[in-house]
């Protein structure tokens, strides 16, 4: 394949990309499924010999890569999400039940159910069968539009939806799946870790305390920190600067998110804390600086934008691999993990996180039994998953790694075609009903 054929290919992608959201909005497809079909044909396709689709050799790069795609990701959740969080205010975490459920319960089943699948079932060692729990324990609801946040409601917005007689409500199931995204994404680390410790040997006393105190809390305070002090430091400049030439917001340029998602990311990693958390983070912090301002939504466009391109470039790549060798290595023991991960241990975690003593569905934050399925079942696997699996074999020699890329990467397709078909059906149904209950209210 020449050059020029590759700029043409990549052209078409990304005139695809950019048309896929529009056609594919009230149709049961979303874009990731037709872009990795996408890529699946680019991959039948002659490709110089040279060239090795095949993820051990491009650890490096694919852990990388994903991991850009991933902040960006989270920055542009952050920015999306308007419930506020008070710290100060048991009200206002209240109003967070379902997330703190899905991190506190359901995240941490889902990683034990895994394991269990990946140590009995597949015959892994226990701390493979640990660090695939681990791995496809993260979320991503950007392969699964319909069930994520859409831009920031800021006061123009709301006025502008108040003149056509529209609302947008503060629905608790996109709310739920996002903001939970938005952190499971750094709370997932804890565990990684603690599998290549486990590989590593001479696991004892000693190591589970400093795993407790350091990777569990202090890098995870840590990282909060550094976000949450990012953020307030951004939001002043770009808001309320004294210097009016040193307030973007006034300006309006948009790239400050960009440069908010790489500073607090390299400053946490710097002093030893959770990246992602730091990231989305300052972006919730970022997001209270002057909440109405339409700055706001010129930053999650510029993010959105990039992470509509990695994104891109990571569902034809994972495509075309599909085609070259990357499944070679699944087995029915990974099939039977990748389904069910998908079709019963996170929807049934889910389900037991958000319905033992749940919260009055009539208060905020609270679900009925349908919005309690939906937010069990759409828990997305994605981009999240490639990094960590990229991460920990970068780090550690990992016994049946080509296994786990087949079985991972298998994961992540299955996840996004069915929850791709399921979404656009589920979630207008659930809206419908509850445009229902409010008229009759």
């Amino acid at each position: 394949m020449t050059g020029g054929a590759v700029y043409l290919i990549l052209g078409l992608s990304l005139l695809l990309a950019t048309l896929l959201p529009h056609v594919t909005r009230r149709v049961a497809l979303s874009p990731p499924i037709v872009l990795v079909g996408v890529g699946l044909a680019i991959g039948l396709l002659p490709l110089s010999d040279e060239v090795s689709l095949q993820p051990e050799d491009n650890r490096e790069l694919i852990t990388h890569v994903t991991e850009f795609t991933v902040l960006v990701s989270l920055m542009g959740v952050g920015l999306a999400i308007d419930r506020i969080l008070e710290l100060r205010s048991w009200a206002s975490w209240r109003t967070w039940s379902p997330v703190w459920r899905m991190l506190l319960v359901a995240m941490p089943l889902t990683i034990l159910g895994t394991m269990l699948l990946g140590w009995w079932v597949a015959g892994l060692a226990p701390a493979v069968a640990l660090l695939l729990g681990a791995v496809l324990a993260p979320t991503d609801p950007v392969l699964a539009s319909d069930v994520q946040v859409g831009e920031p409601l800021t006061e123009d917005v709301a006025a502008a939806e108040a003149e056509d007689g529209e609302e947008q409500e503060d629905d608790d199931i996109r709310f739920a799946l996002t903001a939970e995204a938005g952190l499971n994404d750094g709370l997932a680390f804890p565990f990684v870790h603690l599998a290549l410790l486990l590989l590593a040997g001479g696991f004892g006393l000693a190591e589970t305390g400093t795993w407790l105190g350091w990777y569990v809390v202090g890098k995870i305070a840590v990282g909060l920190a550094v976000g949450l002090a990012a953020g307030w430091l951004l939001g002043r400049q770009a808001f309320h600067a004294r210097n009016e030439n040193l307030r973007l917001a006034d300006a309006g340029e948009p790239l400050l998110a960009v440069a908010a998602l790489l500073a607090s990311y390299g400053a946490a990693e710097l002093v030893g804390g959770y990246g992602f958390l730091a990231v989305f983070a300052c972006a919730i912090r970022l997001r209270s600086a002057d909440r109405d301002h339409s700055y706001h939504r010129a930053m999650h466009g510029v993010v959105e934008r990039l992470e509509r391109l990695m994104t891109l470039l990571i569902l034809l790549v994972l495509g075309m691999a599909m085609t070259r060798g990357l499944l070679e290595h699944l087995d029915w023991r990974g099939v039977l993990v990748a389904l069910a991960l998908v079709l019963v241990v996170r929807p049934l975690a889910g389900y037991v996180a958000l319905a033992v003593l749940a919260r009055d569905e009539h208060a905020e934050g609270g679900l009925d039994r349908g919005e309690i399925a939906a937010v069990a079942f759409f828990g997305v696997r994605g981009v999240g998953s490639l990094f960590y699996l990229g991460y920990a074999v970068t780090h550690e020699h990992v016994p049946d790694e080509p296994w786990l890329w087949s079985t991972v990467a298998f994961t992540v397709i299955v996840s996004v075609v069915l929850h791709g078909v399921s979404a656009t059906p589920a979630m207008a149904r659930l809206d419908a009903r509850r445009r229902g209950s409010a008229t009759a209210g």
